[in-house]
């Protein structure tokens, strides 16, 4: 067996099934979970149908580059959506199954694992498949911590000299999981300059993009950064974006990377032998929906509407403010006397409300977890379920603030 395999932890939600034991939430609260990053939003009619209509295509074995009608699709997609001027569908596009296995396959083509000591740096907080990865390209994790002091972002030029040279790989997250922080054109220039002069790959994961709140002032995204900054090619940068959360269609599994053509060129060839093509069905639907901005609008009124109700009842009682983008609320909890784990099961055993302590989403590093104290709120339900939820939790939080 590969003995990196003995180095990856437990899933967050494996360990919130254990934290949950033996609990038995009162039968008059029905339960709300709001611990997993799912979009419960309707899909879409028109991408059902697409993909229904596309269902002969199963008779045929996909390509992995994929179609000429997705890839284009997706093409023009980043051209409207960041400006960019041309970008090479045929070179710079790779469709995937899923930003997730994407992700986590990266690592595996990027990373040299005949080098001894590689890094591959992490947002910490972090989607826990940056991790993995890198493990099992055989490579160790460097977490740069993402605390409040520092508006939840990452202090690249904290990371000492003698790791920047065994730095391989970086993980990026903008829009973050789970703090909602966008990175400033001015990170990704910084970025960008330490790329230059230590050559790592950036593996940008953008995958809340198309959540936010302000028309006007849109996430930046690692390729319009790119491009913004005199960089057209794109060199040692691929962005990771997916329809699961814009489209509400997690089950489709259909994402792409665009970037760096020279990368994307070593990547297929690495995922043709990995067997990862989509399915026909799956890519006539997704290049519908690539194409289709009214869907996208709605669903971000959608989450619009439930920040905006929600946040004030929670910002009430605990330490919380409404994200750059996203749809989590990154709550502070251990100034109500409760470490964030501690607080996660008192609600589930009093008020039926599932959230995910921080701390899972963290590793120690540097000398503190950047996790603990904080819950992650993951606004997906319906807004009615949203707010009684949020109910739940101010009322929760009152009755600790009033004993302490």
């Amino acid at each position: 067996m590969n003995p990196h395999l003995q180095e990856l932890h437990p899933y967050p939600f494996e360990k919130l099934r254990a934290l949950f034991e033996g609990i038995v939430p009162p039968a008059e609260y029905a339960p709300i979970r709001l611990s997993i990053g799912e979009p419960q939003h309707a899909t879409p009619a028109f991408i059902r149908d697409t993909l229904i209509d596309n269902l002969g295509g199963l008779a045929n074995y996909p390509t992995t580059q994929g179609s000429e009608q997705l890839r284009q699709s997706i093409a023009g997609w980043l051209e409207r959506r960041y400006g960019l001027p041309s970008v090479n569908a045929g070179t710079q596009v790779l469709p995937v199954n899923g930003s997730r296995e994407a992700l986590f396959a990266f690592a595996q083509c990027v990373v040299d694992g005949s080098k001894p000591g590689a890094l591959v740096v992490c947002p910490n907080p972090f989607y826990q498949i940056y991790e993995g990865a890198a493990y099992l390209a055989g490579a160790q994790p460097y977490f740069i911590n993402n605390l409040p002091d520092d508006n939840f972002g990452s202090n690249f030029d904290s990371i000492p000299e003698a790791d920047w040279q065994r730095i391989q790989l970086v993980y990026v997250c903008s829009p973050g999981n789970p703090t909602g922080r966008v990175l400033s054109l001015d990170e990704w220039k910084r970025l960008f300059e330490l790329s230059d002069r230590y050559n790592f790959v950036i593996a940008a994961d953008e995958c809340y993009s198309e959540i936010y709140f302000d028309d006007d002032n849109l996430p930046i995204g690692g390729l319009e950064a790119a491009h913004r900054l005199g960089r057209s090619d794109f060199r040692n940068v691929v962005m990771f974006s997916s329809l699961s959360k814009r489209s509400n269609v997690p089950g489709m599994r259909s994402g792409f990377v665009a970037g760096d053509a020279a990368i994307l060129k070593r990547f297929l060839l690495y995922r043709t032998y990995h067997g990862c093509a989509m399915s026909p069905s799956v890519q006539a639907a997704s290049a519908a929906a690539w194409s289709d901005e009214a869907h996208v609008a709605e669903n971000r009124r959608q989450y619009r509407e439930k920040f905006d109700r929600i946040t004030p009842l929670i910002a009430a009682h605990l330490d919380v403010e409404r994200p750059d983008a996203g749809f989590y609320l990154w709550s502070r909890v251990d100034k109500l006397g409760l470490s964030d784990t501690e607080f996660a099961r008192r609600l589930q055993a009093e008020y039926n409300v599932t959230v995910l302590p921080g701390s899972y989403l963290a590793r120690e590093a540097h000398g503190v977890n950047p996790g603990a104290g904080f819950v992650r709120i993951a606004l997906v339900a319906e807004l009615a379920e949203c707010v009684e939820a949020a109910t739940r939790v101010a009322t929760f939080a009152q009755r600790l603030s009033n004993n302490s």
